[in-house]
Order: C-alpha cells, then sequence, then structure tokens
C-alpha cells in the first residue's frame, strides 16, 4: 500500500492510498473483493443524463464511466492521478476520475470529453483540430478538458495561466506548444462568438 498527497492544479490536496493493481476493468475490481463496502445506490447527473450507480462506493468514478456507462473518451493513464488523462468536470471543476471514488460523485453533475459538444463544435475542440494539436491523441480527452475548465473561469488567459491551469496533464509527445496556442485560439473563437 502507498499512501502520500500531491496538490494538483484547481483541486486540493488529494490522499491516496493504493493496494489495488492498477488494471483498467470493472470486473477485475469486482473480482478481487473490493466491494467490502457493500452496495450503495448513487444518483449522478452524466453529461446531462440521469444515471444510477448500484455497487462499491469506494469504485473509482474513472471504472464506473468507462465500463458501465461505456463512455471510453475518459482514458486511465496512470491511475495515480498525476497525468491528467482521467480529467473529467465534476460540479464544473476539472477533477481526476481516476482517485475519485463514485460515493464523491453522488448527486453531482459530471461532464466528461463526450458531453463537451455532441457534433464537436465546442471552440476548444474547433481549435485543436484547426492546430492539428494531437500527436498520438491519448492525453487529449484530458488536455481539453482541462482547457474548458480554464477558459470557463478565465475567457483571456496568458501563457502564464495556461501554463498554471494546465500542469497536471502530461503529453508524452510533447504537444505543449500546440496545446497553448490552441487555448490561446479558442478564448478568440469564444469572445468572437459571443459578440
Amino acid at each position: 500500500s502507498i499512501m502520500y498527497a500531491q496538490e494538483l492544479p484547481d483541486l486540493e490536496y488529494v490522499k491516496l492510498s493504493v493496494s489495488i493493481p492498477n488494471k483498467p476493468a470493472t470486473k477485475l475490481y469486482k473480482s478481487l473483493g473490493f466491494e467490502k463496502y457493500g452496495v450503495e445506490t448513487a444518483a449522478l447527473k452524466v453529461n446531462g443524463k440521469n444515471q444510477q450507480f448500484d455497487g462499491d462506493p469506494e469504485m473509482p468514478l474513472l471504472w464506473f464511466l468507462r465500463d458501465e456507462l461505456n463512455l471510453k473518451g475518459t482514458k486511465f493513464g496512470c491511475g495515480f492521478g498525476m497525468c491528467g488523462a482521467c480529467t473529467i468536470h465534476l460540479n464544473g471543476k476539472p477533477t481526476r476520475a481516476c482517485l475519485t471514488p463514485v460515493s464523491a460523485a453522488a448527486n453531482a453533475s459530471i461532464t466528461t470529453i463526450e458531453g463537451i459538444s455532441p457534433d464537436g463544435s465546442h471552440p476548444v475542440q474547433v481549435a485543436w483540430q484547426e492546430l492539428d494539436v494531437p500527436q498520438c491523441g491519448y492525453c487529449q480527452a484530458g488536455q481539453i478538458m482541462s482547457a474548458c475548465a480554464l477558459l470557463a473561469k478565465n475567457p483571456k488567459p496568458t501563457d502564464a495561466d495556461i501554463d498554471s491551469a494546465m500542469n497536471g496533464n502530461l503529453c508524452r509527445c510533447g504537444t505543449y506548444l500546440r496545446i497553448r496556442a490552441a487555448i490561446h485560439q479558442a478564448a478568440e473563437l469564444k469572445a468572437s462568438a459571443a459578440t
């Protein structure tokens, strides 16, 4: 078991205890006996739709989204909340789904990459496409979710604002300059659409 605390951008300190293998599968999670808390029912609103969870309240939200709701855009990256690939919005705030138990999301509003815009017309998505931001694309859902949260809070971010907000999202391909440029372009697109 590993215990540590880490500060993540726009998130509070997260205390993490890891005692299970980081395997992305609800069935594995259940088969290893991690339903020790019994079954709990929780109501959640995911991408604007009411959902119900019946299971272990300590199950990571990531597995509920991916395995139970089939929302595969939220990625499993590290399982420790350090890479940002699993970033979602929980009541509008960027949150690491791999660290968030379903019980912490009960009665909350959750937005995944699939809920940002059904047709890909969100300014961040448009800018990402126009500037060919992704290389391998694995981290991009988390990057886009963090960028959307930043622009919702700060419609005209500086480079320093962007670097600070995106600090917890890793891109193994190193597309950071394109990510920053796309966020600036998305801010311009949002501003021009508002006028």
